[in-house]
């Protein structure tokens, strides 16, 4: 089979490239033919045989001439033409779109089907959706400004994005976003595509409220990776790390310091208990704050075998997410490790915790009831040894099982998905 992997960036960037290039790198094991399109970049890791990728845009830096930056984003004439050499190169059977919209633009699924029509080739046009871009012009469901999450936007309701000012906290951004929203759902674009894999209950959710997606949604939880030790809670940590069972003195936090992953709010409750340790391993722009916390270690940006006895090591973590998180790996990785996790109960991130078996939940946002939780953990390593126990137990797909159901359910499957 030949799969044409389609993502605005095709370097390591995020969840949604640490996606495409594991399930790319597992159906090429398994023989298929897998080539990536997207933008190009120094960093780039993957491509295609035609040689042929967008220009590299970033609209964090003002890079983009501003005659043209309106237009890009909305539709890419060069989008469209650099895909549709690839399709000629490849032909593929399977388009499988992951992040697409601002620098590639949906413009690609008018390419696909346009090349579909010309050669009167059938090509099954997946998409997996990492965010709520298709739902809500700013992708988060969260206004920047004050930090509120909500459900403006559900329902084609695209001008509270313009009020809000909720891309980048910019009144021109934000009215290009409403432009692009409105655009597409008035010509019906998203409703071209076969199926759309979200990787949680509560993402299908939202898509469903869109009449044209929600016959098309499946509900697929994201894969993890198992370590050359095998089993999930049993990487074998060294140094002060979980020795004969016991777990270390810190609580981690890993990923992003951002202020909607719910950073400000952890600092607010370690600065609270002051004799708990925490351990932060990631990057962002919180970081000078998380590292003046004396009860804060800052490991930095730490990945591979380093990351996972870190992982395990510790007696539980904390992931306080502030938006509507989708299917994140960090709780699934946690879990994996046998290290319980405790979770704000916003988005699809709840849903991977047993509460009061593997984990907790807290209430998004809350710093007096998220400082009471890790206090109550904390205080509690037999609770926290049990959650770690029933962690084990825990059953998330492997890379190769999650191949093998896209590949029968989804590529080969109907349009459905089942």
């Amino acid at each position: 089979m030949k799969i044409l992997m389609v993502n605005k960036f095709l370097h390591p960037n995020g969840g949604s490239e640490t996606y495409i290039f594991k399930l790319g790198e597992e159906l090429q094991k398994r023989g298929h033919d897998v080539q990536y399109f997207g933008m190009e970049h120094e960093g780039r890791i993957v491509g295609n045989r035609a040689g042929s990728y967008t220009s590299d845009m970033d609209f964090h830096t003002g890079k983009l001439q501003k005659l043209v930056y309106p237009f890009k984003i909305i539709y890419s004439f060069e989008a469209k033409r650099r895909i549709s050499r690839v399709l000629k190169d490849m032909n593929p059977d399977v388009v499988h779109l992951n992040n697409i919209n601002f620098q590639l633009t949906p413009s690609v699924i008018y390419a696909v089907r346009a090349y579909e029509k010309k050669t009167g080739r059938r090509i099954k046009l997946v998409y997996t959706a990492h965010d709520y871009q298709w739902v809500c012009p700013n992708h988060m469901m969260r206004i920047p400004a004050t930090g509120r999450i909500c459900f403006d936007c559900r329902g084609g309701c695209f001008g509270a994005c313009s009020k809000n000012r909720c891309i980048h906290n910019s009144r021109i951004k934000s009215l290009l976003g409403t432009v692009e929203a409105r655009f597409y759902m008035r010509r019906q674009t998203y409703g071209m595509v076969d199926v759309i894999i979200c990787p949680s209950e509560f993402m299908k959710r939202q898509l469903d409220t869109n009449p044209l997606l929600e016959e098309k949604t499946v509900m697929m939880r994201n894969f993890v990776e198992r370590t050359a030790e095998g089993k999930p809670g049993v990487a074998q940590p060294t140094g002060t790390e979980k020795r004969g069972g016991t777990a270390s003195d810190y609580v981690l936090y890993f990923g992003r310091f951002s202020e909607e992953k719910g950073i400000g709010t952890l600092l607010e409750a370690c600065e609270a208990l002051p004799d708990i340790p925490f351990v932060f391993a990631g990057s962002g722009p919180f970081e000078e704050q998380v590292s003046r916390v004396k009860n804060v270690e800052n490991r930095g940006f730490v990945t591979g075998e380093a990351l996972h006895r870190l992982i395990a090591g510790a007696r539980f973590s904390v992931y306080p997410s502030e938006w509507y998180e989708n299917c994140p790996f960090s709780v699934m990785e946690s879990q994996m490790y046998g290290t319980p996790v405790l979770v704000s109960d916003l988005g699809g991130a709840p849903e991977l915790v047993q509460a009061g078996r593997t984990g907790d939940l807290f209430r998004g946002g809350d710093t007096e009831e998220l400082t009471a939780h890790i206090r109550e953990l904390w205080e509690q390593p037999e609770l926290c040894r049990k959650y770690s126990e029933n962690c084990k137990n825990i059953k998330f797909d492997t890379i190769g099982e999650y191949c093998d159901k896209i590949v029968r359910n989804v590529y080969h499957g109907s349009p459905d998905g089942k």
